[in-house]
């Protein structure tokens, strides 16, 4: 259903894409994984075709640089910033958006109910939780039940119930039969969520995998071992996990071992507890 072929784009001197080729099949969910700058939101926006470049993008075969609105209309998006109108209720926010994509009432409704949101309809944006935003988001992508979804860090700035409960929604998205592309430096997102995972490194692609394969791949890089008070572990806890880490539970004050999305960052370490409250 994509089809990047050759692309390249430049910001000045910097390469932000250096001959990128790639094809999403239908029913695929594809992650681009990668360290910051690697080039992924960058590809993401050539799909869209939202900016200039160099090469090829096809959305089912049509060009989205000569046909840019009629490849969008087969694509849903969410950036990994939202903005909204924060007095806008949320079912004012989905009207509006209704109304720019040109679908009836009713496609609002579906909104609704598929993100759960139904009960809180009558909130206004800015006292929605940044899980229920991400929803809302999702909800206006899906206004026109568009076969391909692309998503940008759709978890970033999501708790690990947000996050939770909208990979559970993509899952579904997926048995559903929609195709989706999105980027991510999450290996248990990745794990759960994607059939392929495409790695780029300094605007290329360096890997094209099976998710378990690609983190087995990026496993064996460097340790570190991060000292913390008992007092501070909950918090050194959620902070790796808000970077992307993957841990697991110490044992009797053990070391917090935990794994990394990608190898620019250190992918492993162990969070100890130290035996005075003073040691760093």
């Amino acid at each position: 259903m994509i089809r990047v072929d050759c692309v390249q784009k430049a910001f000045g001197r910097f390469v932000a894409l250096d001959g990128v080729s790639l094809a999403v099949e239908k029913g695929q969910a594809v992650a681009l994984w990668g360290s910051n700058g690697a080039g992924k939101t960058t590809l993401l926006r050539c799909t869209l075709g939202l900016i200039s470049f160099r090469g090829s993008v096809t959305i089912n075969d049509i060009d989205v640089r000569r046909h840019g609105k009629a490849a969008r209309r087969m694509l849903g998006y969410v950036p990994q910033e939202l903005a909204f109108y924060d007095d806008f209720r949320v079912v004012e926010a989905i009207a509006f958006f209704a109304s720019l994509k040109r679908v009836d009432k009713a496609a609002c409704g579906r909104a609704l109910a598929m993100t759960g949101l139904g009960v809180h309809s009558r909130k206004r944006v800015r006292e929605l939780s940044g899980g229920m935003k991400q929803r809302l988001a999702l909800g206006i992508a899906m206004l026109t039940d568009p076969p391909i979804l692309l998503l940008d860090e759709p978890t970033s700035n999501l708790d690990a119930a947000g996050r939770s409960d909208l990979l559970m929604q993509l899952a579904e998205l997926r048995r559903q039969g929609k195709t989706i592309f999105f980027t991510s430096h999450r290996p248990e997102e990745v794990e759960e969520l994607a059939d392929r995972v495409i790695t780029m490194e300094s605007g290329k692609i360096v890997g094209d995998r099976a998710p378990d394969a690609e983190i087995a791949h990026h496993a064996g890089s460097d340790k570190v071992s991060v000292r913390v008070p008992e007092a501070s572990l909950q918090k050194a806890l959620a902070a790796l996990h808000a970077q992307g880490f993957k841990t697991t539970r110490p044992l009797a004050g053990g070391p917090v071992e935990c794994l990394n999305g990608f190898a620019n960052k250190p992918s492993e370490c162990s969070t100890k507890q130290p035996k005075t409250e003073g040691a760093s």
